[in-house]
Formats: C-alpha cells, structure tokens, sequence
C-alpha cells in the first residue's frame, strides 16, 4: 500500500502539523458557494476535511446536515474546539470508499488531490454512490501538475472533464476568480450533478 494511503501516514502529517495544504481558514470560493444555498436541510458530506473549516462554516450558518469524513481522527480536533456542539455522530473517522450513506451535495477541498491517479477514477464512482438522485459534487482542483511527488497530486482540466462525464453532468469547471492568491490562476471551481 502506498503511505498516502494510509491512516497512520496522515495522522501522522496532522500529529506534526505537516498540513501545507491547510490555509486555516474557508476556501474562499467555497464560502461564495455556500452563501447562495438556500436550503438549510439539505444533508452534505465533506470527504477528507481536514480540520474541516468548510463544516464548521455551514454549521455556524445553520446547515445541520453536514457530515465529515478523514482517515485522521487527529484532524477533527479543531472543529471539535471551535464548534463542540457539532454532531459527534457527524465525524467520521474512516475510509472514504468503504462510507455507506446518501447525501445531497458533496464538497471537494484537497481530497482529490491527495489521491494518486490510480484511484481517481473509484473516487468518481464514490461520489456518484454516495449522492442522491440530482445529488451535486462540487469543490476546487489544483490546475496543473506539480514538480515534486505528491502528494498533493496535480492535474488538468482536460483529465477531470474526462473522469467525471463518465456519472455526472459538468454544470461548472473553470479557474476561480476568488482563489487565496497563493493558488490565484492555480485552483478551477467545478460543479456536477449526477447522472440520473
């Protein structure tokens, strides 16, 4: 098994506060996103959170359906902190691909990235599983390929097009103009609804 996917490896990252990729805060496109949801029920899940500062934002804004998922218990102690009344029963400590839920809307911030590319394509077929019927997969992608070995590991438009046309309709797929300005011209904003 590679490191990357193991729990042990990204507890570890989170343990020694080796998370580069964690801007500390809500991915500003994603607030944007979020700001334009009416429907306060509709039941959202956010693979490999992280310290989960998307969740802890839905949360502060009334979204009570709002489930979390890492391998990294470690990586829920800030939410936990900052956000103690959210649903223990909410945090789920575990692997993406073994979750057996239904939910509305599916929120991407570096999970993919974390994902070689050999797995690229069960995680589509995931998402598509988990979501409901009209069910929307959404998030932010790096664009473009990174000099180092991952992870994070990069990508292009053309290959996430070509992943995701195989279950969903791409609604949305282009660089944020909101973007943190490390990653300004380096993150494309998609959105896609399930295939019925």
């Amino acid at each position: 098994m590679n490191p990357e996917l193991s729990a042990t490896y990204w507890e570890d990252r989170y343990r020694d506060s080796n998370t580069p990729w964690d801007i500390g805060y809500i991915s500003p496109p994603l607030q944007h996103y979020f700001d334009q949801l009416q429907d306060k029920s509709i039941r959202i899940l956010i693979p490999g959170a992280g310290r989960a500062y998307e969740a802890i934002y839905l949360h502060q804004q009334g979204f009570d359906q709002v489930w979390v998922c890492d391998w990294a218990k470690e990586s829920f102690q800030h939410l936990q902190e900052v956000a103690p009344d959210f649903p223990a029963e909410h945090l789920i400590v575990g692997d993406f691909f073994d979750l057996e839920m239904e939910v509305d809307l599916v929120v991407e911030q570096t999970f993919f990235c974390a994902l070689p590319g050999s797995s690229r394509k069960d995680y589509v077929k995931k998402m598509a599983q988990l979501l409901a019927s009209s069910g929307k997969l959404i998030g932010l992608l790096f664009a473009g390929e990174f000099s180092q070995t991952g992870p994070p590991f990069g990508g292009s438009e053309k290959e996430y097009r070509s992943l995701l046309q195989t279950y969903f309709e791409i609604q949305q797929m282009g660089l944020a103009p909101d973007s943190i300005k490390p990653r300004l011209g380096r993150e494309l904003f998609f959105a896609a609804q399930r295939l019925e």
